[in-house]
């Protein structure tokens, strides 16, 4: 019989965990349908089988592997039709490895495989004894998500409680509660922890004048709102404006390119230039932080980058990012200015070289120079004006970036920002 191992899924995927199986012991699969739902470190998705013939289950629900590890076997006939899966999973597991709902209702089971949920939505659907087939999707293409099914599984509205094991103790401080942390976080935790004990960071600040941002996007707001009027050429792209963060990624990426050393790598005592521009996007998932992929981003325009962005971000919230979208980058956007926080010294996401904090835009009291954005008619140099600023914190691995050279990079970005027509390029 052919083995199926543990696939590596992501770039950085070391292990991963059993959601689902999505065909019982002793059936039939065929080369390319899908065959289990496997969590990995970034994304949870369906793994489809590269064998055909009859499933043996070795791995149960649950179960955490590494990768290269055995699953299941694939061959003329399965050895464990009768006894399931090697080792033991889930009382509430039943033959298929399907996780059966508490009510144990084989209709709500069949009408839970029918129906367009996400993989998180029929996990907790299942733990919870929810019929996915009674609920409507507020997901893409009326998809089911998360928080469609923890609505009526809590009796009100969504939880933002994580669905995990938990365990509570009285003690002297109070009532204490341990909650076990999703793939997701233990990666984000482990991934933080080797960042900051082995990259040798610095960080350069800068404030940057928004102004002609400011300008610009208010004039691609209205050419959005135009061409979104019944009747109006592409109003079915329902096109958006782009965000300031939007300019910030393209300003970052046409800076990267013009400096490839802020655009590479370190691993194993070596730089890696890579030759394509990759900025990832921090985006605030539940319970998590997740950092989506915008390929060859200096190659785009502003507004395919704003609508890229846009779906990225949708598609974190909804469970619906895959690890592809999510692997790749080689620098990274991080911006909390949508929460009034002013500066901040984001974390290097290994092995980029560095990673951008983005702070909020406000007005501020500016004494103008000689340099930078245009003064305003009838100001001269030394006048203090009232101008829409942005702070931006770069964060460097010093093994890649020198002072000098980070400096210059960063510098850079503020220009294209201060002279924004370049990004609308």
């Amino acid at each position: 019989m052919a083995e199926i191992v543990m696939p590596r899924l992501s770039d950085t995927m070391e292990e991963g965990t059993i959601l689902r199986w999505l065909k019982a012991p002793g059936e039939q699969v065929a080369r390319g349908e899908e065959l289990v739902e496997i969590e990995t470190d970034k994304a949870t998705m369906t793994y489809e089988s590269d064998q055909s013939g009859a499933l043996q289950i070795v791995a149960a629900e649950g179960s955490t592997l590494a990768v290269g590890e055995l699953i299941a076997r694939v061959g003329a006939a399965a050895a464990n039709t009768d006894d399931g899966p090697a080792s033991g999973g889930p009382a509430s597991e039943r033959p298929g490895g399907d996780t059966a709902p508490a009510n144990g209702s084989p209709a709500a089971t069949a009408s839970a495989q029918r129906v367009k949920a996400s993989p998180l939505a029929r996990r907790i659907a299942g733990e919870a004894g929810v019929d996915l087939g009674g609920l409507t999707g507020s997901g893409p293409g009326g998809r089911i998500v998360k928080a469609d099914v923890l609505a009526p599984a809590a009796g009100g509205p969504a939880s933002s409680t994580p669905v995990a094991a938990i365990e509570s103790v009285t003690t002297a401080k109070g009532e204490t509660t341990t909650v076990e942390l999703s793939r997701t976080q233990q990666t984000i935790a482990r991934r933080m922890a080797e960042s900051k004990a082995t990259i040798p960071d610095f960080t350069l600040q800068i404030d940057v004048d928004m102004e002609e941002c400011v300008k610009l996007r208010a004039q691609l707001k209205q050419i959005a709102q135009h061409e979104r009027e019944p009747g109006a050429p592409g109003a079915a792209e329902q096109l958006k404006a782009p965000t300031y963060n939007d300019m910030v990624v393209k300003a970052c990426a046409l800076a990267l390119r013009e400096h490839p050393t802020a655009n590479g790598s370190y691993r194993d005592g070596r730089l890696q230039l890579h030759s394509r521009v990759n900025v990832g996007v921090a985006v605030a998932a539940e319970n998590a932080l997740v950092v989506p992929t915008v390929f060859d981003a200096d190659e785009k325009s502003l507004g395919e980058i704003a609508r890229e962005t846009h779906t990225l971000a949708d598609r974190v919230r909804t469970a619906a990012i895959t690890p592809p979208e999510l692997g790749g980058g080689t620098f990274t956007v991080s911006n909390l200015g949508m929460y009034g926080v002013k500066s901040f010294t984001a974390i290097i996401n290994p092995p980029q070289a560095g990673i951008l904090s983005v702070g909020a835009l406000a007005p501020r009291a500016v004494v103008l120079a000689g340099g930078g954005a245009a003064r305003p008619t009838g100001v001269g140099v030394g006048e203090v004006v009232v101008r829409h600023v942005m702070t931006l914190t770069l964060a460097c691995d010093h093994r890649i970036l020198y002072g000098a050279e980070a400096a210059q990079f960063l510098a850079r970005i503020r220009e294209l920002l201060e002279t924004p027509s370049a990004l609308t390029l």
